[in-house]
């Protein structure tokens, strides 16, 4: 059985076109195991309190949904303003997703965790989140991450490598987004759509854009404290969406998990709903589809 399903997988993967058109998926690292499992696993229920913003933990100047899943700020002037997720995390590998689209984000959007006393509100336009030595944030439209109210550099830092299959393809991808007119490093555009990824026992947060997990950026957090997901904006109507998608403890996967990744991957994006065509039992059969 395990040979005609390599066969049966090997014979369509020519075929299979790429997962993701996007830039940012050549500047992506390798992936754990348990981090793979976990971005094609289904998502907790949305119920989950994990997926909410803190009523209590939020500036003034942002309005909460009654779901919790949603905060919109305030059309105020000279304010920076931040919210914090209302439960937090002190071990595990866990991934949060944060909806904000790029039309509303303005300057200093800032993504990231904050330990329990990061502050929510200051004057002015500035980084919150990464502003003070209680938070770590990266900023979309800068590309900067922030930590102790000091920008770290950019992220992701390896701009120059390229995955691409030919140098033609390289050169026109670091024309297009390294150098701008007067040789500064031009911004990575971000979508609306960034997964946080925080290891709370390596003491590590990076993020997943685009399906590509673009590293560390920020690694010897602490541990042992409940850490949270936050957001700082200075743009008024603003709305920044969190759901948290999954976790797992630091136990290796289970092999079945394994196996089903593997699967799914040689399947490729663009044929996971043909499950049904494998050559496997359908009780494996039924597995995959639980799964996707």
């Amino acid at each position: 059985m395990g040979l005609s399903l390599s066969v049966w997988l090997y014979s369509r993967t020519a075929d299979s076109p790429p997962s993701s058109s996007s830039a940012l998926c050549s500047l992506a690292v390798p992936t754990s195991s348990r981090l793979m499992v976990i971005l094609s696993s289904p998502p907790v229920a949305l119920g989950d309190s994990r997926s909410h913003w803190s009523s209590a933990h939020r500036s003034p100047h942002l309005l909460l949904s009654a779901c919790k899943h949603e905060v919109t700020r305030s059309p105020v002037e000279r304010s920076s303003d931040a919210v914090r997720a209302e439960k937090g995390v002190k071990s595990g590998l866990h991934v949060w997703e944060v909806v904000w689209s790029p039309g509303h984000r303005g300057s200093h959007a800032v993504v990231g965790i904050s330990r329990q006393n990061c502050p929510l509100q200051a004057s002015g336009y500035k980084v919150l989140v990464g502003g003070d030595s209680q938070s770590w944030g990266w900023e979309l439209k800068t590309n900067q991450f922030w930590y102790n109210g000091q920008s770290l550099g950019l992220y992701p830092r390896e701009r120059r490598r390229c995955h691409t299959e030919t140098q033609e393809d390289c050169r026109s991808f670091t024309s297009h987004i390294l150098k701008d007119t007067e040789g500064a490093e031009t911004p990575l555009p971000i979508p609306e759509r960034v997964l946080l990824v925080l290891d709370a026992d390596a003491g590590t947060l990076g993020f997943v854009v685009d399906g590509s997990f673009l590293g560390v950026a920020f690694k010897d957090l602490p541990r042992g404290v409940e850490l949270f997901p936050a957001v700082s904006s200075v743009r008024g109507g603003a709305s920044i969406r969190l759901r948290y998608l999954n976790g797992a403890t630091r136990d290796p996967p289970a092999l079945m998990a394994l196996c089903g990744l593997s699967i799914r991957q040689s399947l490729g994006q663009q044929r996971q709903n043909q499950t049904d065509k494998l050559p496997l039992p359908p009780f494996l059969q039924r597995y995959l589809l639980s799964t996707q």
